[in-house]
């Protein structure tokens, strides 16, 4: 087996201390003015262009390889600034990676300068339609109006009541969900730096039976860390109650926050 091919995890804005960890045995780095790559030598049997698209298939495969790769790039970003890679990403040669950081060392420059001392959170928001319905009558005064003049009807008026405050439900759900998730973005987006929003997710993706309002990522100060979770966990427990849920991940290497841009 031919270790030919690079496989890349992050760019980093100082020489990566690899004998620290185990788990970064047969890693190397190579400099170029200042800012330091950190490679593996990988064969071409599991990560040539035809074998990767193979393997990328191979779910147990798949999340071995991809937990090693984020977790390498968190265990170097806890000493120094890192621009993450995705996983997978692979040159053919070292001059082809050098031509790389060539044409891309301005926006790489610029890249590092812009994440220094930064780190990226994950938010997910969750409401549960169950829970949400049995306590519209505390979150909406329309539904709770309503409420009352059901109470106080004939059984007759009472039916049509309860119709036209079915439709009243579903309008104040979606009002509701939207309320709260833009609410929780804004108060978590005064802590951060920067912020994304992504794509929402079914729940086919998510293994939840709950639907998802928000899903987003947030750049922030490491030393913003602490503020960030204590808002994070108020937030999640004052909606509880109501059906929302708030799940959080992090801290993670700045993916969501990296763009290069070529030298023109």
């Amino acid at each position: 087996m031919i270790n030919d091919l690079i496989y890349v995890y992050c760019i980093s804005n100082s020489p990566p201390e690899l004998s620290k960890n185990a788990l970064f045995a047969g890693l190397q780095h190579i400099p170029f003015h200042g800012l330091n790559v950190v490679i593996r030598l990988v064969s071409e049997s599991e990560f040539s262009e035809e074998n990767l698209k193979k393997n990328l298939t191979d779910l147990a495969w798949l999340d071995s390889y991809a937990r090693e790769h984020i977790r390498i790039i968190s265990l170097l970003m806890e000493d120094c600034t890192v621009i993450p890679f995705n996983f997978g990403t692979i040159y053919n040669s070292q001059d082809s990676l050098l031509r790389f950081l060539e044409d891309y060392y301005d926006s790489l420059i610029e890249k590092i300068e812009y994440i220094s001392g930064k780190e990226e959170w994950g938010i997910k928001m969750y409401f549960n339609r169950t829970m949400l319905i049995e306590q519209i009558d505390e979150l909406s005064m329309e539904a709770a109006d309503l409420e009352k003049q059901i109470m106080a009807s004939s059984p007759g008026k009472a039916f049509l009541l309860r119709r036209k405050k079915s439709e009243l439900i579903e309008s104040e759900m979606n009002r509701l969900t939207k309320s709260y998730g833009q609410d929780y973005f804004n108060q978590l987006k005064k802590i951060s730096e920067a912020t994304m929003l992504n794509n929402l997710l079914p729940k086919e993706l998510t293994g939840r039976d709950d639907t998802m309002i928000l899903n987003a990522s947030f750049l922030l100060y490491k030393d913003k860390a602490s503020d960030f979770t204590a808002t994070l966990n108020f937030l999640r427990e004052k909606c509880v109650g109501f059906g929302f849920d708030i799940e959080f991940t992090g801290p993670w290497p700045p993916f969501s926050f990296i763009s290069i841009k070529e030298k023109v």
